[in-house]
């Protein structure tokens, strides 16, 4: 693979800048302004309650914004700048985008756009796209080579610079739907964390838009004028298993309005005694006729939410 190679803003190296770009409506009536500001507002609140839910931000906190360019990490980035300059903690905030050397992508649009708007960034370059077309063959999906190789390189760039997060603009339509992916396709429930520690324990993970519903990301985004960069290289995938689970998601959302997020909740409203998995929960202990307070719990399941041993 071709070695990574690093650009960056001069400012990168800086503390954000205090003159913050603060979230413009977009043109429009009296209506339509009071739309935008709910919408604003309720961005604003579910990313503030999953930080303080998940403890995703702490005091001193390095993070690198992974900006693909994409409606969900711009929205993302602006959220968090702008509950950064009332947050009553320092953090500091800086984008990084992965170029992958992708055919035509216009590689001037997030540098252009960070500048302007004061936002500290570093660019990194590696040609994911080539090993990615050249391992899969024809008419496969891309996506899991394509994430995995983009993944590594974040979690190296993050641990050689010295920070302390990596946030990723996952939101709740992209956990549950991955909870569906593993249960339709991997036999697993298993979703997104809001909060992650990566597998070698160097990397935090965080994803601050996990409440967030990506119809208000998509209207958040547009009111904004983002300079939204599309995927090329798997989004005319159209056999990809994630649209048909999405496809399956919309239809219900059609039906069933807030079906889904009743879905998420169940995700964080886990019952171990009412699931089949002898990991999480003694099935065997159940019934025994010593006495004691066991109370089913694996013993890494009950110092993990501080229940009895």
């Amino acid at each position: 693979m071709t070695p990574a190679t690093v650009s960056m803003s001069p400012q990168s190296s800086a503390t954000e800048s205090a003159v913050q770009d603060p979230a413009r409506p977009p043109a429009g009536a009296a209506r339509d302004r009071l739309e935008w500001n709910k919408l604003r507002k309720r961005l604003r609140r579910q990313v503030g309650q999953a930080i303080q839910d998940y403890r995703l931000i702490e005091s001193g906190d390095r993070i690198l914004v992974a900006l693909s360019g994409g409606k969900d990490s711009w929205t993302m980035l602006d959220l968090l700048r702008d509950l950064r300059a009332a947050a009553p903690v320092p953090f500091e905030l800086v984008a990084v985008n992965l170029d992958q050397k992708q055919p035509g992508f216009p590689e001037h649009v997030i540098p252009d756009y960070c500048r302007a708007h004061g936002i500290p960034f570093q660019v990194i370059e590696q040609d994911t796209y080539s090993v990615v077309k050249r391992v899969i063959p024809e008419n496969k999906t891309l996506c899991g080579l394509c994430s995995r190789l983009r993944r590594g390189a974040l979690y190296r760039f993050a641990r050689e610079n010295g920070f302390t997060r990596i946030a990723l603009g996952h939101h709740q339509d992209d956990i549950v739907a991955t909870f569906f992916l593993n249960l339709f396709h991997g036999g697993k429930l298993k979703a997104m964390p809001p909060k992650l520690l990566s597998d070698d324990g160097a990397n935090v993970v965080i994803r601050p838009l996990a409440y967030c519903r990506e119809r208000d990301i998509a209207e958040y985004a547009q009111g904004r004028g983002f300079p939204i960069i599309p995927c090329n290289l798997c989004g005319s995938q159209d056999h990809l298993q994630r649209k048909q689970v999405r496809k399956m998601m919309d239809d219900w959302e059609k039906q069933h309005p807030a079906r889904l997020e009743q879905i998420f909740s169940a995700l964080t409203n886990v019952a171990p005694s009412q699931l089949a998995d002898p990991r999480l929960f003694d099935f065997a202990a159940l019934g025994a006729r010593e006495t004691g307070t066991h109370n089913g719990l694996m013993p890494e399941q009950n110092s993990r939410i501080g229940g009895n041993p």
